[in-house]
């Protein structure tokens, strides 16, 4: 279990996925790709939220899969999502993603049908048992409309060896207290919130899948380093460093202001798929100035090394 709480911490990459013309921009994203490889990311996710998965066709889901295996070389583990709101279709995804060569699956949990805790065991342990891949959890209730209860994942724990943490996005510090006191601290924790990183890290949460890495990988891996490190003071003045930028990543709908804040620095395009669409000319030019002041916060803070 060391070995693989060691492989699931640091941070771990939403990547979004770019499109041009309607289709995925695979010039784009190779580069985005190794740009989080560089900065020294621990995992990336491929065809998640960020990653505008529900718009994605299986073949162009498998695709990406398969390239971000080949491209991250064993650099970085890759955890592809995997969810869907059918629970027959979820099975399908975690068994394509094992195919394309993932190293883990990320399944959210089913939107919309909002399933009792009851139903998300049956529904997990379904996919738990279609693979042998290491399943991550996804509690994203904001997106979702339900919450995986902590007992819900104990039994899910306990009933299936290869469910081994969760990515928790309910937006409270205090999940991860109440998880590991039904999961115990075997039990993987990741913030699914990027702005509760730190605090997370200080409860017992082990890494990030994060959004904003997109963005600023190299600030949000030297983030976690100095936690882990045992330095709390370099931790806080990154997660400061970072805050304005973090909470601009939704100032609309993921992902349109973290392609759009890509798109101004020109390592991808704004593209998203309907219904999703650009962020409005206002929220561009306030994610510009965000963007801004972070760029020259982080060239003076990496001087000060």
């Amino acid at each position: 279990m060391d070995e693989l709480v060691s492989r699931f911490g640091g941070v771990f990459t939403a990547l979004i996925t770019p499109f041009k013309d309607g289709e995925v921009d695979t010039v784009a994203y190779d580069a985005l790709v190794e740009r989080q490889l560089e900065a020294g990311v621990a995992g990336l996710v491929p065809v998640g939220t960020t990653g505008e998965a529900a718009t994605l066709a299986d073949d162009e889901a498998d695709a990406l899969i398969a390239r971000t295996v080949r491209l991250a070389g064993g650099r970085a583990l890759v955890m592809a999502g995997a969810g869907a709101n059918d629970t027959k279709k979820t099975v399908e995804k975690v068994k394509r993603a094992e195919a394309a060569g993932a190293d883990a699956v990320l399944i959210v949990t089913p939107y919309y049908n909002k399933p009792t805790q009851a139903g998300l065991i049956a529904h997990y342990s379904m996919a738990a048992a279609s693979t042998s891949l290491p399943v991550m959890l996804y509690s994203v209730p904001g997106r979702c409309g339900v919450e995986i209860a902590p007992e819900t994942c104990a039994v899910l724990m306990e009933k299936h060896a290869n469910i081994i943490g969760i990515k928790e996005a309910g937006g409270s510090a205090s999940r991860v207290t109440q998880l590991r006191a039904a999961c115990g601290d075997q039990f993987i924790i990741h913030s699914g919130d990027d702005g509760l990183t730190l605090p997370f890290l200080s409860l017992g949460a082990i890494g990030v899948t994060s959004v904003v890495a997109n963005v600023a990988p190299r600030e949000m891996v030297q983030l976690v380093e100095a936690w882990k490190r045992g330095d709390t003071a370099r931790a806080l003045k990154l997660h400061e460093l970072i805050s304005e930028l973090t909470d601009s990543m939704f100032i609309e709908s993921n992902p349109g202001p973290v392609k759009a804040a890509l798109a101004l620095a020109n390592l991808a395009g704004p593209e998203m798929r309907l219904p999703m669409v650009p962020v409005s000319a206002d929220n561009r030019e306030r994610l510009s100035a965000v963007l801004g002041r972070f760029t020259s916060a982080s060239a003076a803070f990496q001087e000060m090394r």
